[in-house]
């Protein structure tokens, strides 16, 4: 998919490559995620449109911006061909509006037929060789009938493709309760298993509530600090581990990782903090009796000796 870059195209101002050329960021639709896409050509400035090969045809992306070479990537990296012309960008730009129509059609026709799913979105082709509609189901659906309507309405290939609530939330986008923008619509390219074992390990309050996104399913970013807590945990001592401390032992009660402190009580029932230095300190070593000298003294008692 990389081809190499030819001689003499480089330029102080574009960082390159060792295969040559120049990596950037792309976008398929204006509020879209972010790809990786790769070019030989090397004046592509932020906000173009430019073409790139999508199996056996050409669809058009916006370029966001350049970027460096990454060391390794699980996710494809395109090929940009050349810029858009001026038809193809205003068609480029005529494709939210087209995909919106599209998506409220197919959803006049579920609601018409009574079908039980529900549509996330549709994705047209740039050359209108097919169309993809998303939906969730709790079970399978027989669209037949839905298929036909819409194939009658194009004229092109149509595609029902069913998606969870994951990928559901990931199409439509949002606000986590972080304030942010959700990883999976923003940067997240696979979504990982996710545990509630995660969230014991990093001591999170195990409330549904607090601990799930806005799909209803366990956060993404538990798995973000997971490995780390998990790797400062077993440094440290372990909840009912016996330690000492200023020549008393206490139990430990809780572990705080990320500032590598433990909480501990002695058996009288005192509560300390300690500090990674403090419950480091190795316990202390017991001097060596002294073996007593005798007296020289000689038992004042002595036996009667029988004559």
């Amino acid at each position: 998919m990389i081809e190499n870059a030819a001689e003499g195209q480089s330029s102080s101002s574009v960082v390159t490559t060792e295969k040559g050329g120049q990596y950037y960021r792309i976008r398929r639709r204006p509020l879209g995620r972010e790809h990786l896409a790769h070019s030989i050509i090397a004046n592509f400035t932020p906000g173009e449109i430019v073409m790139i090969r999508d199996e056996d045809r050409l669809e058009p992306v916006l370029l966001v911006c350049r970027t460096v070479a990454p060391e390794m990537t699980e996710e494809g990296v395109w090929e940009i061909i050349r810029r858009a012309y001026d038809d193809e960008q205003e068609r480029y730009a005529q494709m939210p509006a087209r995909e919106k129509a599209t998506a409220c059609f197919c959803k006049e026709r579920i609601a018409a037929l009574d079908l039980p799913m529900h549509l996330v979105g549709a994705e047209c082709y740039f050359n209108g060789s097919k169309v993809i509609f998303y939906f969730t189901a709790e079970n399978r659906v027989d669209f037949r009938d839905l298929v036909k309507e819409l194939v009658q309405e194009f004229r092109t290939r149509v595609e029902m493709r069913q998606i969870g609530v994951r990928h559901e939330t990931q199409m439509t986008g949002g606000l986590g309760t972080c304030g942010r923008e959700l990883c999976c619509s923003a940067f997240l390219r696979n979504f990982e298993s996710v545990s509630i074992k995660m969230a014991k390990a990093q001591d999170l309050p195990l409330n549904p509530a607090k601990i799930s996104g806005v799909c209803n399913r366990l956060l993404c970013c538990l798995t973000y600090e997971f490995e780390s807590y998990q790797q400062i945990k077993r440094e440290m001592p372990k909840p009912g581990q016996q330690i000492s401390y200023d020549g008393t032992m206490y139990r430990v009660t809780r572990v705080i990782p990320m500032q590598g402190k433990v909480m501990a009580v002695s058996s009288e029932g005192t509560e300390v903090t300690l500090t990674e230095e403090q419950w480091r300190e190795p316990p202390p070593t017991e001097l060596p009796r002294k073996k007593g000298k005798s007296s020289g003294k000689k038992d004042s008692s002595l036996k009667n000796k029988k004559d």
